[in-house]
Formats: C-alpha cells, sequence, structure tokens
C-alpha cells in the first residue's frame, strides 16, 4: 500500500485551434471540446488511497492554493499546449512543487523543459507503476522510458468522476493505439508503433457503460489514431456489440473517430459502423497530388479516386473530415487552385489544410535534418501558417497560396456552398439523433451569424433553404454554420 498522497493531474491550455472549437463552444454553453483522456487514465493507475484533484485549465483556472495542498503535481499534453505546460512548471517549481511529467509532448520532447523533477514517458501501463514503486521507495529517477509497446488489456476505466462533464461537448474513448501505415510526417508510429494493439470487446463495453452511467448523452469520440487498424476485431466483435449495445440504450451516443481512406472499400464495416451511431470520421487525404503522396509514403492514398471514396463513406450516413496539407517537395504551382477545388467538390466541411511541418522524431524531421533544412520546433498547430523547415517552393508564394485556399474554402460564399453540397447528398441512419438538440445554439447563431457576422446574407440563405426544402437536416445546417464561424474565426489573420 502506498503512502497517502494529494496529487493534482493539471492538462494546460489549448491555444485556439482549428480542432479547439473555441469559437463554437459559446454557442452551446461549453468550455471545452473534450476533456484530457490520458490523464483520467493515468489517476485511475495512481494508488486507490491518494487524494485526487484533476484541474483541466481549458475549463477552470489554476490557483496556486491548489498546488500548495498537493505533493505532487502530475502534468500532461501534446506539442501544441508546450507553452501553457512550461508555465505550468515554472509556477510549480516556485511553489517549490515535486512536478511529474508525461504524455506525448514530454515522450518527443522532455529535453525542453526544465524543472520537472521526473519524467514518466512513452507509455504509462509500463513506465507508471516503475516511477510509482522507486518513489515509494525514495530512489526515483529522472527519466522513465520504454521501447515496448504494452497490450492494453489491463488498461483501466478512466476515472470520469474527477471532471465535470456538462464543461464538455464530447466525451472520449480510446479502443487501440498503433496504425498499420508509416507516413513519413507522422509521429504516432514512433509513439505507439506500427502493430495496432487494442482492447477487447469487455473493456470497450465496459467503458461505454461508465460514461453512460455517469449522466453522459451525446458526442464520444473515438481518440485512435486509426480505428480501423484491425478491421476483423472490428467487424467481428466490437461493432456488433456496440449495435446491440446502443439499440439497449436507445442510441445515447453519436460516435466520431479517425480512420484511413480505405474505409471506402469495405461497405460491411462503414453499415456497421453507422449502426453503431458513427455519424463522423477524420481522415488524413493530405494531398490529391500523386507525387506528394508518393513522397510521404502516404500509399493507402494512392491510386485511387478520392473524391468518390469520400462519397461512399458519406453515402453511408458518415460525415468526412479531411485533413490537407501543403508544402510538399513534390508540390507543383497549381496545388492551391487544386485543393480548393478537390475539398469544395468532396463536399468535406471540416477540411483542415495546413502546412507542412515536421515533429520531432519523424522521418520526415530525420530526413530534413540531413539535408539541413529544418529551422526550428513545431508550434504543434498546422493552420497557423508557420513551418519549421526551408520548403522547396518559394516561401512567399507557399504563403500566398496557402492563404489562397484558405479563403476559397473558408470565406462566408464558397463555405456555405460546400455546406448545401454536402446536405443535398447526406443520408443520416433514420434512427438516430441530428446534433442540434435544443433551441440555445439555433437563438445564438441567429444573432452571432445572422445579425451581426458579415456572412449573415449566406448564413440566412442556408437558413430558409435548410427548413422548407430539408427540415429534418435543419438542426444539422445550424450546426454547420456555427462550424463556419469558429472556422473564421480561428483563419481571421489569414483570411
Amino acid at each position: 500500500m502506498h503512502v497517502y498522497m494529494k496529487a493534482v493531474l493539471v492538462y494546460p491550455l489549448f491555444t485556439d485551434t482549428f480542432w479547439s472549437f473555441k469559437y463554437a463552444m459559446k454557442f452551446i454553453a461549453k468550455k471545452a471540446t473534450h476533456p484530457p483522456l490520458g490523464l483520467l487514465t493515468v489517476a485511475a493507475m495512481l494508488p486507490s488511497n491518494w487524494e485526487l484533484k484533476l484541474i483541466d485549465m481549458n475549463v477552470m483556472a489554476l490557483k496556486d492554493k491548489e498546488l500548495e495542498h498537493a505533493d505532487l503535481i502530475f502534468i500532461s499534453g501534446m506539442s501544441i499546449q508546450n507553452e501553457s505546460a512550461a508555465e505550468v512548471i515554472g509556477r510549480c517549481k516556485n511553489l517549490g512543487k515535486t512536478i511529474v511529467a508525461g504524455g506525448p509532448l514530454f515522450t518527443s520532447a522532455y529535453k525542453e523543459f526544465e524543472g520537472v523533477d521526473y519524467f514518466v514517458l512513452n507509455e504509462a501501463e509500463i513506465t507508471l507503476p516503475l516511477f510509482l514503486e522507486d518513489y515509494k521507495n525514495d530512489c526515483a529517477k529522472n527519466i522513465y522510458t520504454t521501447d515496448v509497446f504494452p497490450e492494453l488489456n489491463n488498461t483501466p476505466i478512466p476515472r470520469w468522476e474527477l471532471i465535470d462533464m456538462k464543461k464538455y461537448a464530447s466525451m472520449s474513448i480510446q479502443y487501440s493505439r498503433g496504425c498499420p501505415y508509416n507516413c513519413e510526417f507522422c509521429d504516432i508510429t514512433n509513439l505507439f508503433g506500427r502493430g495496432v494493439r487494442t482492447k477487447n470487446k469487455e473493456q470497450v463495453m465496459a467503458e461505454l457503460e461508465s460514461i453512460y452511467a455517469n449522466g453522459w448523452r451525446g458526442n464520444v469520440l473515438f481518440v485512435d489514431d486509426n480505428f480501423i487498424g484491425n478491421k476483423k476485431k472490428l467487424k467481428k466483435e466490437i461493432l456488433p456489440a456496440m449495435v446491440e449495445w446502443a439499440a439497449t440504450k436507445k442510441h445515447p451516443f453519436l460516435f466520431g473517430t479517425e480512420a484511413s481512406i480505405n474505409l471506402s472499400d469495405d461497405e460491411e464495416l462503414m453499415q456497421l459502423m453507422a449502426k453503431a451511431g458513427f455519424n463522423s470520421v477524420f481522415v488524413g487525404i493530405e494531398t490529391p497530388n500523386e507525387e506528394s503522396l508518393a513522397e510521404c509514403n502516404k500509399l493507402q492514398n494512392k491510386n485511387r479516386d478520392l473524391v468518390a471514396s469520400i462519397k461512399r463513406i458519406q453515402k453511408a450516413g458518415i460525415e468526412v473530415q479531411g485533413g490537407f496539407i501543403v508544402g510538399f517537395d513534390n508540390d507543383p504551382a497549381s496545388i492551391f487552385e487544386v485543393m480548393i477545388e478537390f475539398i469544395q467538390k468532396s463536399g468535406i466541411i471540416s477540411a483542415m489544410v495546413g502546412l507542412l511541418n515536421a515533429p520531432i522524431g519523424t522521418r520526415l524531421y530525420k530526413r530534413l535534418e540531413k539535408e539541413k533544412r529544418l529551422l526550428k520546433s513545431i508550434s504543434g498547430d498546422n493552420t497557423d501558417s508557420s513551418m519549421n523547415f526551408i520548403p522547396v517552393m518559394n516561401r512567399d508564394k507557399l504563403l500566398n497560396g496557402y492563404r489562397k485556399i484558405i479563403s476559397g474554402i473558408y470565406s462566408p460564399k464558397p463555405y456555405h456552398a460546400r455546406v448545401k453540397r454536402y446536405l443535398e447528398e447526406y443520408r443520416p441512419m433514420k434512427k438516430l439523433r441530428l446534433q442540434m438538440s435544443d433551441s440555445l445554439p439555433l437563438f445564438k447563431s441567429i444573432w452571432f451569424i445572422g445579425i451581426t457576422d458579415k456572412a449573415r446574407f449566406h448564413y440566412w440563405k442556408l437558413f430558409f433553404w435548410s427548413l422548407f426544402r430539408h427540415p429534418r437536416l435543419f438542426g444539422l445546417a445550424i450546426t454547420y454554420a456555427i462550424y463556419g464561424y469558429h472556422f473564421r474565426k480561428v483563419f481571421k489573420n489569414t483570411l
């Protein structure tokens, strides 16, 4: 039994980014999009007799009095939280507190942080018990790391009682880690390997039941880097169990996740996902340019009609959100116009277009280092017009082209045209509730977009078109109008 301790788990601030949906949160009276799933899971691995408090700085202020009463401060985060994380570490050190840091940010870049007493890196299932045992015996080391990827059979259910669910727009769950692909710019294989490790059916259902039992109803994100990495297990075990559970509970959740484009090749898998309650999936499209796909080893996207693949997923009732990149060595001068045309034609509403960056440890980072083209560390926000290397294309030409893409897809006219195109083709599962469950977002959208925003003309066109022509999708149309408001705010400097 570990000696009784007081521990505070801190999740640093996110900057305003594409996926933060910060400017959309006020429409639904929420503070943040997702809870800190990693810290909630780590909390479940700590000794049961410890007193724990979790502070997500995205929903509440971090006060010194909370830190002063703690024996240990645990901090975790991703690269985009690096500035806030450094500030938190400084505050803790000024108070003389002991800091334990882990998670993707520190696993990739722990050398950039001073003042941390203990780095518990890689996956906590292996390194956290080693630290806890040594700490109990007063012989803890500065760094705990491993090159072993643990199985997930013993990963505990997150400690949901440590957060106020009402402050979030969505809950989260993790089913698998790792990705079978090895894209040059991606750090997932460095962090989690190419072998896809999964939880078993009983774990997944227990986690869903836990979220449900804690009172949550609404969106749940599977945070897997590639949800379909093990298709056979999904189709034979996980999804059938989820379909049955959802029907028993009267479909309390709408699921989102991330998957590779080859999802579109498996009709059975798409139908099972839709029946289970999946209504959105993020797909890394990256680029319509075949030479650039070959360059970054995105082989699963090559030699296929990408627009047709996207349409097949959408036809199954699953919205495709897309990731796009410009700045590859093989990008032609025409890539900017081609990208705009592709996105508009695809009907992808949430199209995250960013400039290529090289995260630490990736194959791209190592190649650019060898070519002496690296400049600095990445910001973690690939939509802030920053790059951490010297591109082949003239930098000013690339930045101007990037701005042209953003203007071409997120200015009010093309954005609302894309929403209309998508809704005209969308066929949702009949049994699933749509996203607008109350009148608050509607009334706020009328004021903030329909009256005071520069997109008001296009807002009202979409409003009346969906109300009279597609009334069943009216709530979804308003949701996407709110998304557009957020995207314009995020890209305001670019636009």
